[in-house]
């Protein structure tokens, strides 16, 4: 069983999708190694990682378009591992929208309704409200064709929705629209998702895709669940190196364990000395070597002493933001990253001035080395 310890969110309302020890292998490769989820019902959950982690065939095999070779997948507490797709109550939105080029906006919309054998007055009545839902109501007599990118990936939305699923699964959805786009589709989505109350199960890359939408977010790599949590929590307290790096930008500094005492920990910095949470570091001895990791945003210029000095490479302006890359010797790859909000940090600390850094203790955690 995973060693990945309950979330008190699965646990505060009705469970939605359940994943039991589900395994998946094709071949000899194993895709998915005994993933165990909770999902309550009406949570925005997302599966977050890199291409080829399992997250798109965990997503399949909750919809039933894989057969899992192990374990179990329950659906508002009713078992769905063998039942087929079209039994499952569950409504996908694919990367690639899969519109019938053919059918009007209207009729791709009541398909799943018509293969349901609903009567047609209903169709006609739950298709006008979807679109109206996804802000289409006009466009039903349009053909995909006359549609732009996020017409069309709204079309896909309401089609999903219109034969209202327990489960709603999305498939990397927004990857073919534009940045603008992006963002307005993003919040439509969070805001239909909370006005229906569905339970949504979302797949994604992009970790601030992933931070900015999600109730709780399911990382994952080489077919494992790596951590579930909250996006502060999965940003702020990461259990593992590879979540550390993985979501959102961070600095590497090497580092040795001096002692632990209860749930805390103290490691040697240089000539400092840093508090970090303990849970991260067992089965370590005083004096291994570990790396501390520090989000950019948590790195402060000190006005004396610090427990970094480096010498400041450049500025990279991102509009609220500018990001500072100062040299440091001590750091892994020899650089940090200094986030500072605003627009003042080249004209206070200019490329080629010598700085000193500084962190708040409880911004830092820290994990085993590879030098071990």
């Amino acid at each position: 069983m995973s060693s990945i310890p309950p979330d008190a969110a699965s646990r505060t309302r009705p469970v939605g999708v359940q994943i039991d020890g589900v395994t998946k292998r094709f071949g000899d490769a194993t895709a998915l190694h005994e993933a165990w989820l909770k999902i309550g019902q009406g949570e925005f959950m997302t599966l977050l990682g890199p291409s080829g982690c399992g997250k798109t065939t965990l997503l399949n095999l909750i919809a039933g378009f894989l057969e899992a070779d192990g374990g179990e997948i329950f659906v508002s507490g009713s078992l769905m591992t063998e039942t087929p797709p079209y039994d499952r109550e569950i409504g996908v939105v694919f990367q690639n929208y899969a519109l019938f080029p053919h059918m009007s906006v209207a009729k791709n919309v009541g398909y799943g309704l018509r293969m349901r054998g609903v009567p047609k007055r209903e169709i006609e009545q739950r298709v006008a409200e979807a679109l109206a839902l996804v802000k289409l109501a006009a466009f039903g007599d349009r053909k995909p064709r006359q549609l732009s990118g996020g017409q069309q990936q709204r079309v896909a939305l309401a089609r999903a929705l219109v034969i209202r699923p327990k489960v709603l699964l999305l498939d990397e959805p927004f990857s073919a629209l534009d940045k603008n786009l992006r963002g307005s589709m993003q919040l439509e989505l969070k805001e239909i998702q909370r006005k229906l109350g569905v339970t949504t199960i979302f797949v994604t890359h992009d970790q601030s895709e992933a931070l900015s939408m999600s109730d709780r977010i399911a990382v994952m790599s080489d077919g494992r669940i790596r951590q579930v949590g909250t996006p502060d929590e999965i940003y702020r307290r990461p259990l593992d190196p590879f979540v550390a790096a993985f979501v959102g930008d961070v600095n590497v500094l090497p580092a040795r364990l001096e002692r632990r005492l209860g749930d805390m920990a103290t490691v040697v910095l240089g000539e400092a000395r840093v508090q970090v949470r303990a849970q991260t570091l067992d089965g370590l001895a005083p004096g291994a070597a570990v790396d501390l990791f520090v989000r950019p945003d948590a790195m402060r210029f000190a006005e004396a002493e610090g427990v970094l000095s480096g010498t400041v490479a450049t500025h990279v302006y991102q509009g609220s933001h500018v990001d500072v890359l100062v040299d440091v010797p001590a750091a892994k790859g020899g650089r940090v990253i200094v986030r500072v909000p605003g627009h003042e940090a080249p004209g206070r600390w200019p490329a080629g001035a010598r700085v000193t850094l500084d962190f708040a203790a409880g911004d830092a955690v820290a994990f085993a080395s590879d030098a071990n």
